[in-house]
């Protein structure tokens, strides 16, 4: 590879997108996990704790200035509205983070995100790699894991339409992590045709 290439893990909630994302790191690539750096980035910028009280829920910062994260999911996963103005406020924040991250990184790194294109990081990839699973298989993956109803499940599973773009990336693969097919194979082949 001449360049480097930045590469996208997507897929719903409960796909398997960090299990891939675990084995790319084993194997020594780097990956940017949206969804932790953003929290990392709301726990360290006044500037978005400030805006998430004005503009998402006025009760989601508490007294001392941290961020009461049950009760800013409870808010933003019931309202939509809410939620996109959750995601105006930090996609920005990340999309620089990730620029600044990835400058730093060998030629080959990936990104995790569950909203690829909502976050707008679509415009950012070269290539991405969605992980898809069935919809019930995704539900009880979540529920088990993190102990939320199946209503909670279904709430964010609804919140995220990473599945309903109507123009994909131009240069996407999808990794079926379900009963059927091998995960592994699937990403050493993937890994294949990137590099060479």
């Amino acid at each position: 590879m001449s360049r480097r290439k930045l590469i996208a893990i997507t897929g719903g909630i409960g796909s398997g997108k960090s299990v891939v994302s675990e084995v790319l790191r084993v194997k020594g690539y780097a990956v940017y996990d949206c969804d932790s750096e953003a929290k990392r980035l709301m726990d360290s910028s006044a500037e978005i704790r400030r805006r998430i009280a004005s503009d998402v829920d006025p009760k989601a910062i508490l007294p001392d200035g941290t961020i009461d994260r049950c009760r800013l999911s409870s808010t933003v996963f019931s309202d939509g509205e809410a939620l996109e103005r959750l995601n105006s406020i930090v996609h920005g924040a990340v999309r620089a983070d990730l620029e600044k991250w990835s400058r730093k990184q060998g030629p080959l790194c990936f990104v995790e995100t569950a909203i690829l294109y909502e976050s707008g990081l679509d415009k950012m990839v070269d290539e991405v790699w969605e992980v898809k699973a069935p919809e019930e298989l995704r539900i009880k993956r979540v529920e088990r894991r993190s102990h939320l109803t199946r209503a909670q499940v279904e709430a964010r599973i609804a919140a995220q339409k990473n599945g309903e773009v109507e123009h994909p990336h131009p240069c996407t693969y999808s990794i079926h992590n379900d009963e059927i097919h091998a995960m592994l194979p699937q990403i050493h082949n993937l890994l294949h045709k990137t590099t060479r």
